[in-house]
């Protein structure tokens, strides 16, 4: 370049704008102005003279180094390199990580954020960068990255189990962990937190149920050492120390569950200063307040893991685990239970939030989602539930799923910092979107196709930006999912936080193994849908290690859930038993036929 500037003044000028610039207009050279203190811009400025007809190609270079000398030394081999061959091998890159999968259905917007969006911003963003427009942090959240490498498991299964071995090694002595920690140094924040640890026992356990890696149960692990919170002290910054000590992974899912299992009065698991909802810290701060919420979630962790204890012939473990869940599970259902949805908590003092008789936060999304997804919730109330859900949370006008209703302003008792959020915004009943996947997952998993894929449809942001009206209002990027969507006037249908959220990977999986069945387990494989009624059908392009299997699905009598007949090549399967994979460097074809029950 011959010149440039760091100033945005500059470039566009004070009335300026991106589409008439000041310094185009003017012709001037740039005056070079770089450093703190500017509204900051990076604008390069070169001429080219082009003969009639005649083509030139610029080539920029964004990056980051840990000193000028490193810049340049990475400019100097990137001028040299043959700049086509570098992005053939980038674009290779993706092909290779995101044509693991490929699916096809008569949804256009969900193939596209499917097949490539997805996983590139799960991969990209929340794995390898953990930085993004609205949050420039760098750092680790425990349940955060645990729940993004899990929408992993089929296309990278080895980022998925290297990023367990990560987040188990953040887990002090006495089995609580740093929610969130810097890689560089290992500082971190050590709090009361409560779900953290059942997050690190249920991705194990999903984990091997998708790849079969036993063998990641008997990796060694060291744990972190540090100060224990004083009474009161709800959390604590510092630099731990490591132990030499490095007992299994199934060792450290373990600990993580065993110091889970305090209960309050009413029964279920204690909520801490915040059990997913990091905004609720205030509901248990004095360390007697209980989570409906972490009850499901620790019950379907508790069961999932006492099937690991089985197959490690552990079976002392598997009993104990499995008598908690059942007292949880009666708990649930008992103090619980609300009248015709359940409660999301209980405050220190004992009291209900969540209750009809709340004038805020009356129903929470969460509490009724995952009495269906653990599979602890009586049937027939969990079916209450949901229709209480789509009922008073789905706001189908302005394409809303709420997290709950109404929101949060001046509660008489203090839910924590989540009220400081203005109505609508963001954790305080607006639209979150990861605890909407979970919405839309348990619709599909009660067999109710319709209702999950409108819910995915809602969310997909593709369908926030198809009008200018539209694009307006949402004003963010319609190929990421948004963390959360405003549902208060003025901003009603705005979009939030947007790249760095963990939605994308739910998404991603509610998808993948809810709505189009894909349930891979090992070389084993499972194709059971919950589709939308009106689907003719769809397919998967699925590319097991050497070998690649198109699956079509056909829909012929328009019903939601129920296969009934599946051909592998020329043969004939049985319904009801798994596919056997191969990896034979061939292709197979996958038929699956869906139907009413005879």
């Amino acid at each position: 370049q011959t010149t440039l500037t760091g100033d945005r003044t500059e470039f566009l000028g004070r009335d300026g704008a991106v589409g008439r610039p000041q310094a185009l207009a003017s012709g001037r050279p740039l005056s070079g102005s770089v450093g703190a203190g500017l509204d900051p811009c990076a604008a390069l400025q070169t001429k080219l003279q082009l003969a009639p007809g005649a083509t030139s190609e610029i080539v920029c270079f964004l990056g980051q180094a840990s000193s000028a000398e490193a810049a340049q030394a990475l400019v100097i081999k990137y001028r040299a390199a043959n700049l086509e061959a570098v992005l053939a091998a980038v674009i290779a890159q993706w092909n290779e990580t995101l044509g693991v999968l490929q699916i096809s259905t008569p949804d256009r917007a969900l193939d596209i954020m499917f097949n490539r969006w997805m996983p590139y911003q799960t991969l990209a963003c929340r794995v390898w960068a953990r930085s993004a427009f609205y949050q420039a942090s760098g750092a680790y959240g425990f349940r955060d990255q645990l729940q993004d490498v899990l929408a992993l498991c089929v296309a990278r299964p080895d980022i998925a189990r290297a990023h367990l071995l990560r987040a188990a090694g953040r887990q002090f002595v006495e089995g609580d962990v740093q929610h969130w920690w810097l890689s560089e140094s290992g500082r971190g924040v050590r709090t009361r937190v409560s779900d953290d640890r059942s997050w690190l026992a249920y991705a194990i356990a999903h984990y091997v149920s998708v790849t079969g890696d036993t063998g990641v149960l008997d990796e060694p692990v060291p744990f972190l050492v540090g100060p224990i919170l004083k009474e009161g002290q709800h959390d604590a910054f510092f630099q731990p120390s490591i132990t030499t000590e490095q007992p299994s992974l199934f060792d450290h899912l373990a600990l993580a569950l065993d110091a889970s299992l305090a209960t309050g009065a009413h029964g279920l698991p204690l909520i801490g200063t915040g059990d997913w909802n990091d905004g609720m810290d205030a509901v248990g701060a004095d360390g007697r307040g209980e989570s409906i919420w972490l009850g499901w979630f620790l019950y379907g962790a508790l069961t999932d893991c006492a099937r690991l204890a089985d197959q490690r012939f552990l079976p002392e473990k598997a009993d104990a685990w499995r008598r908690h869940a059942a007292l949880l599970q009666s708990s649930l259902d008992g103090t619980g239970w609300d009248g015709d949805w359940y409660l999301r908590a209980f405050f220190d003092d004992g009291s209900a939030l969540g209750s009809a008789g709340d004038s805020q936060c009356r129903i929470d999304s969460i509490a009724q989602s995952w009495a269906v997804i653990s599979g602890a919730g009586d049937p027939g109330r969990a079916t209450r539930a949901m229709e209480a859900l789509d009922r008073y949370l789905v706001r189908r006008d302005d394409r809303l799923v709420l997290l709950f209703e109404p929101p949060f302003d001046h509660p008489e008792r203090d839910p924590g910092y989540i009220k400081g959020y203005p109505p609508g915004i963001r954790e305080n009943g607006g639209q979150y979107t990861h605890a909407a996947t979970w919405a839309a997952l348990a619709f599909a998993k009660q067999g109710d196709g319709d209702r999950a894929g409108e819910l995915l449809a809602m969310l997909n942001p593709i369908h926030h930006a198809d009008t200018a009206a539209v694009i307006s209002r949402y004003k963010v990027e319609p190929y990421v999912i948004c963390a959360d969507v405003y549902s208060q006037a003025p901003h009603i249908g705005r979009g939030g936080w947007t790249w760095y959220t963990g939605s994308a990977a739910w998404m991603y999986r509610v998808s993948l193994e809810a709505v189009l069945g894909f349930q891979l387990t090992g070389d084993m494989l499972r194709i059971d849908p919950c589709i939308a009624h009106d689907w003719p059908g769809f397919a998967i392009v699925f590319r097991h290690r050497s070998t690649t299997y198109n699956i079509v699905v056909d829909n012929p009598q328009n019903v939601c859930r129920g296969v009934v007949a599946i051909r592998l090549d020329d043969a004939v399967l049985p319904v009801a038993a798994p596919i056997m994979l191969v990896d034979d460097g061939t292709t197979h074809r996958l038929h699956v036929t869906l139907g009413a029950a005879r």
